[in-house]
């Protein structure tokens, strides 16, 4: 017997659409079932542009999906696209019915995501690649993530995730590509082919800044990293002032000139406020392949040494949270698209990124910035 038009629709809601993670179903994505007798079902989907790029992805799902029922002989999938009113319903649900103001929800006082915004004092040190290790590390674990590429000039990490796809917009809004269970966005994504640079000023900077936060869908994050580029320019202070509720995380060598660097960077928390999370020493060591001795390549101390001075240009402990061997693999998987803590997670590095991952992302308990809903009670 061919299964019912309920019991189909409730296989459909298993579906959710690959960029904005939620089920066609709840989308208004499913415009048509039709059963025949001998169990052939036909499924009318919209999509949300014309040239959706996750079309096949769609059509795989929805016919893996349906297959399954018992009663089905063979699922066709005929694809459509939505009304520009479609899109801009869909845009007001995926907003929450707020309308189609542009804020950040990330600096909204009733906000749950913790943000980290990942910075150095110079180029070199290994904080893209620490970012995308951390992000990945705290997706395998269960937490949902994004990762900012705010290195507007050195853009890296749609490689080192193995991102390719372009955005799909949704009227005015961002459907950021999503890799390894990671939901990505960077201005790399928006560029003309080739390898051509991005020429901005400040003004600009900040613009596209701002759309990043606001114009994308995130969805509800546990934590977004951010990849700021090196030093205190424009973005790292556009940061501190549309989200002054993120988190600053050092990325520093062992080496005292970088260490030096690293610290002046991480000093902007005494003019902006913010919180340091801490600092993550890169490359501290190299394990000798014929021994069991660590090679101190580029010095030793560095970490601790940032961590010390700005514990006392702040006034609170800014603690040292891990020390990254150097690990050729590392560097591969950035090449490749792939992770450490992926592709290799038993390997000392990867297990010492695991393990600050581990500790930054679990929940915060201060109550700092959040909206309790309690009132003065009368006399």
């Amino acid at each position: 017997m061919a299964p019912t038009p309920e019991v189909v629709t409730a296989a459909l809601a298993t579906v959710n659409d690959p960029e904005i993670r939620r089920p066609i179903t709840d989308l208004d994505m499913v415009k048509s079932v039709d059963i025949s007798p001998d169990g052939v079902v036909r499924v009318g989907v919209y999509l949300t542009v014309a040239g959706c790029p996750m079309r096949d992805t769609i059509t795989r799902d929805v016919t893996a999906a349906v297959s399954k029922l018992d009663g089905v002989t063979r699922v066709h999938v005929d694809l459509d696209v939505m009304s520009t009113e479609q899109r801009k319903t869909l845009q007001t649900k995926l907003r929450g019915n707020r309308g189609p103001e542009k804020e950040i929800p990330f600096s909204k006082p009733g906000s749950l995501t913790r943000v980290f915004a990942v910075a150095s004092g110079k180029g070199g040190v290994g904080k893209s690649s620490v970012t995308v290790n951390l992000a990945a590390a705290m997706a395998t674990s269960g937490l949902k993530v994004g990762v900012l590429d705010a290195d507007i000039y050195g853009h890296s990490v749609p490689r080192m995730l193995g991102v390719s796809e372009r955005p799909t917009k949704v009227e005015d809004m961002i459907m950021p590509p999503v890799a390894h269970d990671i939901k990505v966005i960077s201005v790399g994504m928006f560029k003309p082919p080739g390898n051509s640079p991005v020429v901005w000023r400040g003004p600009m900077l900040d613009r596209a800044l701002h759309q990043f936060l606001a114009d994308v869908y995130w969805g509800d994050l546990d934590v977004l990293l951010m990849d700021l580029p090196p030093g205190t320019g424009d973005i790292a202070i556009s940061v501190a002032q549309r989200m002054p509720g993120a988190e600053i995380l050092i990325v520093t060598t062992p080496q005292q000139a970088a260490a030096e660097v690293a610290e002046r960077a991480g000093s902007i928390a005494t003019q902006t406020h913010q919180q340091i999370a801490g600092v993550i020493e890169n490359m501290a060591w190299l394990p000798c392949p014929h021994c069991d001795e660590r090679i101190a390549v580029f010095g030793e101390g560095g970490g601790q040494s940032v961590a010390d001075g700005l514990t006392r240009a702040l006034g609170a402990r800014v603690p040292l949270l891990g020390q990254v061997p150097i690990d050729l693999r590392l560097r591969e998987g950035g090449d490749n698209g792939k992770p450490l803590v992926l592709t290799d997670p038993d390997s000392p590095a990867a297990t010492e990124l695991r393990r600050i991952a581990e500790g930054l992302g679990r929940k915060s308990s201060s109550l700092k910035g959040l909206q309790l809903g309690l009132s003065p009670a009368g006399r």
